[in-house]
């Protein structure tokens, strides 16, 4: 498999994490957003709407381009279904999607390079104001996050179930995928998370694992 990514791109870091997790081999290829490449003729030929990731899995039981990060993540999922990134139950799934959503449809669609850019010109928003807009919409999406898990730590506490270790339950899911790499973008600009303890003690022990380590740009063969 290839993974075309940049090593800044949080929907990038999401679908390492989860190659890592599945114990997966992929070669790197790097698209540099900020200096356009996303743009060039070659690229868009795979990426029509010359977004990252794409995942080539030609070669594979599949042979296809695959565009968007929550599509690839499942799909790696149900071709690679050990260790799973979903739960079996239905309700489960429907809970782990929710917190991923939270991050992948709340607040990076809103924050990403192109929209921040966006900002700048042609609306003239300078380097301050630009980040006040990033820190807000992170912040009101994180807090949402962080009562979701406060939610789900209360039910599982009138169950008589131990507090879960991850996002949901002792296992990393789809929703710590889409969490790290949210929190450490966050903190590239500056910011202070305060507020949401559950939400950080998540992070904290998803980025013990190596499966997270190394998926971090700083690990990237184009990070700079």
């Amino acid at each position: 498999m290839k993974l075309y990514n940049y090593f800044r791109s949080g929907t990038s870091f999401r679908v390492r994490i989860a190659l890592n997790l599945k114990g997966l081999d992929y070669d790197y290829v790097s698209v540099h957003l900020a200096k356009g490449e996303q743009h060039g003729a070659a690229y868009r030929a795979i990426s029509p709407d010359g977004l990252v990731p794409v995942l080539d899995v030609q070669g594979q039981p599949d042979e296809a381009l695959l565009s968007q990060s929550m599509a690839i993540i499942e799909y790696l999922d149900e071709t690679h279904p050990e260790p799973p990134l979903l739960p079996r139950d239905p309700l489960g799934r429907a809970r782990v999607r929710a917190l991923a959503q939270t991050i992948a449809c709340e607040i990076h669609p809103i924050n990403n390079l192109r929209i921040l850019k966006y900002l700048a010109a042609p609306l003239g928003l300078d380097e301050a104001q630009r980040t006040a807009w990033y820190n807000h919409w992170v912040m009101e999406g994180l807090r949402a996050y962080e009562r979701r898990l406060q939610d789900l730590a209360e039910e599982r506490a009138r169950r008589g179930l131990p507090p879960s270790v991850y996002s949901y339950g002792d296992h990393p899911t789809l929703a710590d995928c889409c969490l790290v790499p949210q929190i450490v973008n966050g903190r590239r600009f500056g910011l202070e998370y305060e507020g949401i303890p559950l939400t950080l003690a998540v992070y904290e022990r998803c980025m013990q694992l190596d499966a997270f380590q190394r998926a971090h740009p700083s690990r990237c063969p184009d990070a700079e």
